[in-house]
């Protein structure tokens, strides 16, 4: 899987060295046509932060394309879902054969996540850098 993930959008604002670019994402089932009667076809407007190189000129109201790498999908859905789980199951199998108390291997098993998640907070920031999209017109 090499493709690049890919989103049109449009911007909607130019702050110093940021720029605020406005997708539409859509649900795969987007397309079908009883998607206006189907409450699974979603739609979202989200707003996306990208970093200028300076090199761009970029106006408000264009409409650019913005690009990520594949890998950064696989990297995103491990941070948020993959790691969580082998935490959670890991010290719920330890508390398990530790305590023999299910009710103390389940206050643990969701313990451990709030260390995780905190992590993740305080690291955001070098995390942003590794998950920015780029603008090509």
């Amino acid at each position: 899987m090499s493709a690049d993930i890919r989103h049109e959008g449009v911007i909607d604002s130019i702050e110093g060295q940021k720029v605020i670019v406005r997708i539409l994402q859509v649900s795969a089932c987007s397309g079908c046509k009883a998607s206006d009667v189907c409450h699974a076809a979603e739609k979202k407007e989200k707003l996306v932060e990208v970093e200028m190189n300076g090199t761009e000129s970029l106006s408000v109201g264009q409409t650019v394309t913005l690009v990520a790498g594949s890998r950064i999908g696989m990297t995103a859905v491990v941070l948020a879902f993959g790691l969580p789980l082998l935490l959670l199951l890991a010290a719920l199998i330890t508390s398990m054969v530790v305590t023999g108390s299910e009710k103390v291997a389940v206050v643990a098993a969701m313990a451990i996540l709030l260390p995780y998640y905190l992590v993740l907070f305080f690291f955001r920031n070098r995390i942003k850098r590794d998950f920015g999209f780029s603008i090509i017109d």
